[in-house]
């Protein structure tokens, strides 16, 4: 369906099993907090068989990781608020009930890998729909002497150690599914820091909508700009994004252009949503 400027896309899925398969939706490379890599960066699980992420420490030093599962929120800007479990909502708490993993710590040698298998067991009188939970990977400090630590002036050793973690979503989806989204309002402003280019993306239904944003100018084949792992989840409708430009970017967009949101390359690049404008 076209109309006042916006391309809708609506899929259906629907599964005789309630749950069928296994599907993982995520860049083909991982993502790095200080020492500590994984992979991949985002899970989504249509069946029983479970996933698995895998864990490298890309330090010179063995490190410990602690491994647990929070709530987070997505609000109208793509902020992931976190939320406390007394505060969880009756999707939240079932998403939290039905995930299984292991292990729960991890040691972890320099360059060696360590693979953290997980698996959802959703009740069979869940309603359908898509349940999300985020896994952190937070990398506990390591214990030093007090003789170690320099003191200052007034005899006082102080050692401040950064604590470095990783979260990422896991995706629980059952049933039958519906989406339908679109987006809007394509702009270049100036910010704060810049030039910023600015769209608003819709989304209805109960599976989130996940991939990547481009935008071409007319006639050209590649994209002037590319934001890759972009999501809008189901507790937001509609979502305000915004990305910060370098002059060389806002200048290759500005002028009649085409901008497209669509599938991960690796998920196959299907178009989901698309608008034409101009951008100034």
């Amino acid at each position: 369906m076209r109309g006042t400027g916006k391309f809708y896309r609506t899929i259906l899925k629907t599964s005789l099993a309630g749950l069928s398969g296994l599907a993982l939706l995520a860049p083909s490379a991982g993502v790095a907090q200080g020492d500590l890599l994984i992979a991949p960066t985002r899970l989504v699980l249509d069946g029983r068989r479970g996933g698995e992420v895998i864990l490298s420490n890309m330090g010179s030093e063995e490190e410990t990781y602690r491994v647990s599962l929070e709530l987070r929120r997505m609000d109208v800007n793509g902020n992931l608020e976190p939320v406390e479990e007394a505060q969880a909502n009756a999707s939240e708490k079932a998403a939290l009930a039905m995930i299984r993993y292991a292990p729960r710590r991890v040691t972890l040698p320099p360059s060696q890998p360590q693979s953290i298998r997980i698996s959802a067991r959703p009740d069979a009188d869940l309603p359908d729909g898509e349940y999300r939970v985020h896994m952190s990977f937070a990398a506990l400090p390591k214990v030093r002497a007090v003789t170690d630590v320099p003191a200052d002036k007034s005899g006082i050793a102080i050692n401040l150690i950064p604590v470095y973690g990783i979260v990422m979503p896991i995706i629980i989806r059952k049933g039958e599914l519906t989406v339908t989204a679109g987006i809007a309002n394509p702009r270049i402003v100036h910010g704060p820091k810049g030039d910023e280019f600015t769209v608003d993306m819709t989304r209805s239904g109960n599976e989130s909508i996940y991939g990547d944003l481009l935008v071409y100018r007319q006639g050209a084949k590649d994209p002037a700009f590319t934001a890759r792992g972009i999501g809008v989840y189901p507790e937001i409708g509609a979502r305000h994004a915004t990305f910060e430009l370098t002059p060389e970017q806002a200048a290759a967009m500005k002028g009649p252009a085409r901008i497209e949101f669509r599938e991960a390359v690796e998920n196959g690049g299907a178009l989901i949503a698309a608008v034409d404008g101009t951008l100034g």
